[in-house]
């Protein structure tokens, strides 16, 4: 019995699974859209619209409060790589474009920020591919 147990292990030990995680989400809030696994896409939706919520209720109490839109930063910060690479070799903050972009996108929005395509088979290994990326809105 699966009770209380959360998470798919994805075939991968627990520290190559977290990393593997960490890159999807960081990836998917600095591009928008990833092209991934269906099994992976699945994996990582939940914690990607988590932190969007964060990123929202962060900006919601940086009026009233501003030790908890730092500490709302501090948590995003810790579950997510802090820099990713663009193809062109300029360095991207996540954590600041989250809280700079992406979440003011979705504040009257109460969930759903995410949406997958399925793109059919992959041509290797006949995996299922599925597009995952950030609604418009």
């Amino acid at each position: 019995m699966r009770h209380r147990v959360a998470g798919k292990k994805l075939s991968r030990s627990s520290g190559h699974r977290t990393a593997l995680r960490r890159n999807l989400v960081s990836a998917l809030i600095c591009h928008g859209r990833i092209e991934t696994t269906e099994a992976k896409a699945i994996a990582i939706r939940g914690q990607a619209e988590r932190l969007i919520t964060l990123a929202k209720r962060g900006l919601a109490a940086a009026e009233e409060d501003p030790s908890r839109a730092v500490h709302a930063r501090r948590l995003a910060d810790a579950r997510l790589h802090r820099w990713v690479t663009e193809p062109d070799g300029t360095r991207v903050d996540v954590v600041r474009r989250l809280f700079d972009e992406v979440a003011p996108r979705y504040a009257n929005r109460p969930g759903g920020y995410t949406r997958m395509y399925k793109l059919g088979p992959r041509k290797g290994d006949a995996a299922p591919m599925v597009l995952l990326e950030l609604v418009e809105d």
